[in-house]
This record gives structure tokens, C-alpha cells and sequence, in this order.
């Protein structure tokens, strides 16, 4: 629909950017820190783009207060970041590392100074090295209370200064790279697997918040969910069935589980017919329900656009990890859909297609659905970015697309979707797990490449003035152009 004129965002808006542990901090082996699945992944030769690690990352560990500074120098009302789960507990479990706990509290205080909300993610992909060695991970059900163990942990600990928690970032993308295509740790490639662990990841989620509520602990709670709505290629019937196949595998199969409690019908027969589905105990179904979250948080990147797959069809295939544009193949689910390339939508050089309207499309599915809150936890343009003489960084690129994504939200919020904040991905520049420190998201230029560390040093680029801005008008000038 189109409005005469747009809502304003509201008072309380959140205006913040997002980071995850293992991309920023660095330090992975200081003050007594366990390694953890992305420590011993990224040492497996031609796992990652040019056999990059998180070793240093940006060094945020060490330089937390000049971010810090630079993020209330761009007036950030938020900003959301992950506690490194071996920070904490160097073996998953078990003796707590009060270093760790003692960054984190130096962090949060430091946020808290320059009246930066902190919105602190629990887990962000980086299992503890100790239990994946002990059980397996996510494919036990241990997993369940040592997650819990450590999530009340950090509850107590940090609750009188956060209001804002995020239990698990994308499970939809660990849970599937991990166990699916094997392009994540552990490295697995076997969908019964898959489907038991990420079971094991819906109870673990249900129980911290169930923790939380018990606990009392004041302030909000929920998932972040990568989550790219799905389109038709065309008005056959036989695609637009597919693409509602996609919708139900690639996203009511996660959200569903968060907010109701129960899988959808449709995956799950889908699921036993090929003896997929994962076991389940009678009391699964209680806890899950005490899961629902109090928002919706969503990592928006993309939409995607599908067709109908035969059940001799295509499959899963190569990703871009490379910057090299059109080198990506679409992937599929036989007899379900298959993606396939959207001739309406511009793309970057990782074949991520430029969908701003698919953001107010999710919004407003979500809102539909589930009656929530949503927290925009993850929003960004990966790109190429080049320093020039002078340490600049003329990054109009980025502008636009985060401008386009931004009024979207703006449009969403006036078709009656209650939106809470939008925090984008990423501050500075960080490691992009698979694909090294070329490709870069941040507002901040970090002098750093794949080869050399280099001087680590900050350089604000042209996006962050404009951001700063953004947030100064709380949103107004986005629709002035």
C-alpha cells in the first residue's frame, strides 16, 4: 500500500549497529578463555577465505573503549554484541572464568556511560570446544542445561544493566551450515543430524527464556532469526506452491517452534515420511511452549525467489565465499522448490540480492502471524570498501542501501507493524566468518586484511556521518530522499 505520509518512528526508537564475539573481539586464548568450534574450525586448511581466523579480528577486546567512544560520537542508542559462551565457561560448564565475566562488565558499563543501551546475544554461533569434544554439541540433549547453566549465569550477573536479550542468533544458518552443507562447524553433512541438533537448539532456546522469566530478571527476550521472505518466480500455480513450501520449511519451521511451540504440520510429516524427523520426549512440548519471546528478532539480508523442483531436481550448491559476482549456483529442495534469480532485484558482488520492499514484506508476514514486536537485530551491505590517501571512505554504496532498507522500516511501522529498533550489521568492519576481512559491512574502516593485521586503525567512513544523522532526526530525513 501506499501512505499519503509516513508514521514518525517512535520516541523510544532504537537506533543501534550489531557485532558478534568471534568477528570483533580477538584475544581468543587470553585471560583464560576456552576455545570454542570457530577456534579449531578456522584451522582446518580451506575452510575460510585465504585460512582467515578471529585470532586478532579488530582487536575489540583491547580497543572496546575507543569503539565505544566512536558509537556515542554517532549517537548509537544501542548496541547489540555476543558474550563468547568459552569467555565465560572455558569448558562449557563448570568453573566460571571471572576475567571473562569482568570484560563483558567493562563492556556494558562502558555502554552504559555514553547511554548506549546494551543488547547482549547469548549465543552467536561460537559452542564452547569442550563440549562439542564431550557430547557432540547441539546433537545432545546436555546441550540443553549447560546452555541453560550458562545463560542464568549471565542473567544474574549482567540483568540489573541490560534490558534487551537475544537467546540464539540464526539458528536457521548455524544449525543448517553445521549439519547440512558442512560449510560450518562441526562440519557435518547429515540432515538426521541436523534436524535432532537443532531440536536440541529450540529446547536450549525455550529454556533460557523460561530461566529468564523465572529469574525475574526485568527487560525483553527473544530469538534473532535470519529470515528472507519468499517470492514466485511467476503466477504458475506449481511455483507459487513452491515458494509456500519455502516459506514453510525456510522460516515457519524456526519461528513457529519460538512463538507457538509447535512445528508446523507440513514439515513435520514432510520430515517422517523420510525418517528425518528428530525424537522427542513427552515433556518437549511443555517447555517449548514456555518459549515464547517477548520480540521478534530478524536478520534481514535478502528475500528469495523460487520455482517448482521435481524430486529429481536441483539440490544443495556452491556458495559465493569469493566476492567474484555471478558465481553463486542456486540451491534447491527436490520436490519442495528451488531458488532461482530474481530479474527485478540488483545484487551485490556475493550474489546477495538488494530487496529493501522484502524487509517491509517480512515485517508485515511476522506481524501478521505471530502478533510480535520485532526487533530488526541484523541489517547490512557486505561489500568492497577502498581508504583512500587522505583516510577516507567514500562508501555511497552502503548509504543507499541501508537508506532504502531503513524508510522500509519506516513504511512497515506505518502500515501498523510495531518495530522496536533497528540495529545494523556491523559497527566497524569485522571478520565475515566465511568470507575474510574483504568483505566489509561496518561504519567503521578497520586497516586490516586477510595477510596482515596491519595498524588496526579506525577510520569513519562517509556512512557514518550519515547514519549519525539518521539518528539525530530519529529517522526523519529518510523520507526527505
Amino acid at each position: 500500500m501506499e501512505h499519503k505520509k509516513l508514521k514518525s518512528f517512535p520516541n523510544n526508537f532504537l537506533w543501534g549497529s550489531a557485532s558478534a564475539a568471534y568477528q570483533v573481539e580477538g584475544a581468543w586464548d587470553l585471560d583464560g578463555k576456552g576455545a570454542s568450534v570457530w577456534d579449531k574450525f578456522v584451522r582446518i586448511p580451506g575452510k575460510t577465505f585465504e585460512n582467515t581466523t578471529g585470532d586478532t579480528a579488530v582487536d575489540h577486546y583491547h580497543r572496546y573503549k575507543e569503539d565505544v567512544a566512536l558509537m556515542a560520537e554517532q549517537g548509537l542508542t544501542a548496541y547489540r554484541f555476543s558474550i563468547a559462551w568459552s569467555r565465560i565457561f572455558p569448558n562449557g560448564s563448570g568453573a566460571i572464568n571471572q576475567a571473562g565475566l569482568q570484560f563483558y562488565d567493562n563492556l556494558i558499563n562502558e555502554l552504559i556511560k555514553h547511554n548506549i543501551k546494551p543488547v547482549v546475544t547469548l549465543y552467536h554461533w561460537d559452542i564452547p570446544q569442550a563440549l562439542q569434544d564431550a557430547y557432540g554439541g547441539w546433537e545432545s540433549r546436555k546441550v540443553v542445561a549447560d546452555f541453560t547453566h550458562y545463560a542464568e549465569t549471565v542473567f544474574k550477573h549482567y540483568g540489573d544493566r541490560v534490558q534487551y536479550w537475544v537467546t540464539l542468533n540464526e539458528q536457521n544458518v548455524f544449525i543448517g551450515h553445521g549439519y547440512k552443507t558442512a560449510l560450518h562447524p562441526p562440519g557435518v553433512a547429515d540432515e538426521k543430524r541436523m534436524y535432532q541438533a537443532n531440536h536440541h537448539a529450540n529446547l536450549a532456546n525455550a529454556a533460557a527464556i523460561s530461566a529468564f522469566r523465572a529469574l525475574g530478571i526485568p527487560g525483553k527476550i527473544g530469538p534473532s532469526f535470519a529470515y528472507g521472505p519468499n517470492y514466485a518466480i511467476n503466477a504458475d500455480p506449481k511455483n507459487v506452491l513452491a515458494a509456500e513450501n519455502a516459506e514453510e520449511f525456510g522460516a515457519h519451521f524456526w519461528m513457529d517452534v519460538y512463538v507457538r511451540g509447535e512445528y508446523p504440520p507440513l514439515v513435520w510429516n514432510w520430515l517422517e515420511e523420510r525418517g528425518l524427523a528428530p525424537e522427542t520426549h513427552p515433556e518437549d512440548t511443555e517447555l517449548l511452549k514456555q518459549g515464547r519471546p517477548d520480540f521478534m528478532g530478524v536478520n534481514y539480508y535478502r528475500s528469495m525467489t523460487n520455482a517448482f523442483n521435481p524430486l529429481d531436481g536441483v539440490g544443495i550448491q556452491a556458495m559465493n565465499t569469493n566476492g567474484k559476482k555471478d558465481s553463486a549456483k542456486y540451491s534447491g529442495e527436490p520436490g519442495v522448490y528451488r531458488h532461482v534469480c530474481n530479474e527485478f532485484l540488483e545484487k551485490t558482488n556475493w550474489d546477495w540480492d538488494i530487496d529493501p520492499t522484502g524487509l517491509r514484506i517480512g515485517l508485515r508476514r511476522i506481524a501478521s502471524r505471530y502478533q510480535l514486536p520485532v526487533m530488526i537485530t541484523e541489517n547490512g551491505l557486505g561489500e568492497y570498501d577502498t581508504l583512500t590517501d587522505s583516510g577516507e571512505v567514500n562508501d555511497d554504496h552502503r548509504i543507499a542501501y541501508l537508506h532504502d532498507h531503513a524508510l522500509a522500516i519506516q513504511q512497515a511501522i506505518t502500515d501498523g507493524v510495531d518495530v522496536i529498533g533497528y540495529c545494523t550489521w556491523s559497527f566497524t568492519d569485522l571478520l565475515s566468518w566465511l568470507n575474510g576481512y574483504q568483505k566489509r559491512y561496518g561504519f567503521v574502516y578497520i586497516d586490516r586484511d586477510e595477510q596482515n593485521e596491519k595498524s588496526l586503525t579506525r577510520y569513519k567512513k562517509k556512512s557514518f556521518y550519515w547514519y549519525k544523522e539518521v539518528i539525530a532526526s530519529n529517522g526523519e530525513i529518510l523520507s526527505k530522499g
